[in-house]
């Protein structure tokens, strides 16, 4: 049986989205499924999109995610070098190849020329396309002579590399997850393979690396299926085996309504006045701010969808938002909806070098990464009898190419910290406490014994470490106001009395949870009060508000001094 090799390859073009976490782990757990080999290679040939960084971010996050390559950049391997702007001598070999059959010609034309023919063709109501329909008029190898063919090359005219679209034949195509699809080459353009300064385009390069690296199965987006045809045609005009195929579904935006809450709007609205007011100058952020708000104020409202629908009556404005709001409501999960939602679509954070704008990742919003594979993984693939908390070892144990959907996965905010709730749950106090070390710069001050009792008090509320500190920031300072709403309800006037007497009375215990429980009911009782007029205005004396976990382990925390002196502050304010 033919060793299964798998690759991830990523161009250093900007951050490691979403989608891209999903193909390199759904690549890393086949491969460890099957006993294979998962290599990531860097697709570093668009010079014009490099990003700075890009490379070292793609490796730190992988590394973060525990995708580990078994040969990259980095750690090398046999088939090294790992990035394909190391190559270019391999694919001037292969170049000279394929332009030995009949797959492959020279085309002289300039951007100039084309754009005229394509003029022409607009005209008469067509659409141009490079195709066995238009070579033979256009100026290439195939059209031209041998002699004006050499005559240009004497010229050193610049020239690109097309791949000789097949006339009439229709490939019959498999692909593992979507099974069988055919394809007629006239609906097919002769594509560029490689550019006027000797570099492959991507879909030349791609599959010289996937054949000289051993590739035994490509598992990439859907957005490449339109290229299945051509890639499978390359393969035969360079004599090799191709290999399978796996293209993956797209992940989808969330639910229009979980979309949209108070905190987005704004940078909804910022996002719209980019793409349209500042190119229109006609409309203010104010007036583009009103009108989204009403589209938001129907999102739960089943007119929301119909509200949307073009009307002739609409000015240019709402036509506008109307069709902002519809494209960012729905489809793909973007790179920029992260930013646009307030939900980290990257695993770590990303800095533009450009503009040094900061994308949010997952890692610095707190996310455990064996959460976060975990929820990647799900969004199109389903393990046996439904299981939803796996490690990445169980995963991989289970993986099979033929059970990922076909369908989109829809990406929910919600479910993604769902999933980091059950891993924050597994982990130890100690554990975390090194978590909120590493983020919270104010507990610096406070020791470990009394940290740990905080941590294990709140982590069953928690989502992720920081709702710690978050949730019991009462814990580490006093209350300097109270709330109205909770104030009202809590506190009247005798409250201050029961107060003070409690106090006297628990200067004489020992001040742990399961004494201090008993003698606040003992006191209760022996006065003839319900506990809600003890435990209310007690609780909003130590934390402020009227909310936290169990008043006797707050007062424990806290200890006997300070425990006093919140409930004297509390009297004191209230008088």
């Amino acid at each position: 049986m033919e060793k299964v090799r798998v690759r991830f390859a990523p161009s250093p073009t900007g951050p490691l989205h979403l989608g891209g976490v999903r193909t390199a782990l759904y690549d890393y757990l086949f491969a460890k499924n099957q006993g294979g080999e998962f290599v990531l290679r860097i697709e570093d040939t668009d010079t014009a999109r490099y990003v700075e960084g890009a490379e070292e971010y793609i490796e730190e996050a992988l590394e973060w995610c525990g995708i580990i390559p078994d040969e990259s950049p980095k750690k090398g391997g046999k088939f090294a070098p790992y990035r394909q702007s190391e190559r270019r001598d391999i694919y001037d070999r292969y170049t000279e190849q394929i332009l030995t059959t009949d797959y492959a010609y020279l085309a002289f034309d300039t951007p100039e020329e084309l754009d005229a023919v394509r003029a022409e063709f607009e005209a008469n109501g067509d659409v141009f396309s490079y195709d066995n329909k238009t070579r033979n008029r256009l100026r290439n190898s195939i059209a031209l002579s041998e002699e004006e063919v050499q005559q240009l090359l004497d010229q050193k005219t610049p020239y690109v590399v097309r791949f000789k679209m097949p006339v009439n034949r229709t490939l019959n195509l498999e692909d593992i997850i979507r099974g069988h699809s055919s394809v007629n080459t006239n609906t097919l353009d002769d594509k560029v393979l490689v550019k006027n300064d000797g570099m492959p385009t991507y879909h030349f390069a791609n599959i010289i690396d996937d054949h000289e690296m051993e590739i035994s199965h490509v598992i990439r987006g859907e957005e490449w299926l339109p290229s299945l045809g051509l890639h499978t045609l390359l393969y035969e005009a360079m004599g090799w085996t191709a290999p399978e195929f796996a293209h993956l579904s797209l992940i989808l935006k969330p639910d229009a309504a979980s979309l949209i809450n108070k905190d987005n709007i704004d940078s909804i609205t910022k996002a719209f006045t980019e793409d349209f007011i500042l190119k229109n100058n006609a409309y203010s952020f104010d007036e583009a701010s009103v009108l989204i708000k009403s589209f938001f104020a129907e999102i739960k409202s089943p007119r929301f969808k119909s509200s949307l629908t073009e009307n002739e009556k609409d000015d240019a404005l709402t036509a506008a938002v109307k069709a902002f709001l519809k494209k960012s409501l729905s489809g793909k999960l973007s790179k920029r909806d992260g930013d646009k939602f307030g939900f980290p679509v990257f695993p770590l954070d990303f800095k533009d070098p450009a503009t040094g704008n900061i994308s949010k990742g997952y890692r610095e919003n707190g996310y455990l990464p064996d959460a976060f594979i975990n929820m990647v993984a799900l969004l199109g693939w389903s393990p046996a009898d439904d299981k939803e908390i796996l490690t990445i070892e169980e995963m991989s144990k289970e993986f099979d190419l033929h059970k990922v959907h076909k369908a989109g996965a829809r990406f929910s905010k919600e479910k993604s910290e769902w999933f980091n709730h059950q891993y924050l749950q597994t982990k130890s106090d100690e554990e975390i406490l090194q978590m909120l070390k590493n983020t919270e710069a104010n507990i610096s001050a406070v020791s470990d014994e009394k940290l740990l009792k905080i941590i294990h008090l709140m982590k069953e509320r928690a989502t992720f470490p920081k709702d710690i500190y978050e949730n019991g920031k009462f814990f580490f300072e006093t209350p300097t106001s109270y709330d109205e709403k909770a104030s009202k309800k809590a506190w009247n006037d005798e409250t201050s009395t029961i107060l003070g007497e409690l106090s006297v009375q628990l200067e004489s215990v020992d001040f742990t949870a399961e004494i201090l429980k008993q003698e606040i009911h003992d006191f209760a009782e022996n006065k003839g009060l319900g506990m809600g007029k003890v435990m209310m205005p007690l609780r909003l004396a130590l934390v402020g508000e009227l909310k936290g976990p169990d008043v006797p382990d707050i007062l424990e925390i806290l200890g006997k001094e300070e425990s006093k002196d919140r409930i004297h502050n509390a009297i004191n304010n209230f008088k």
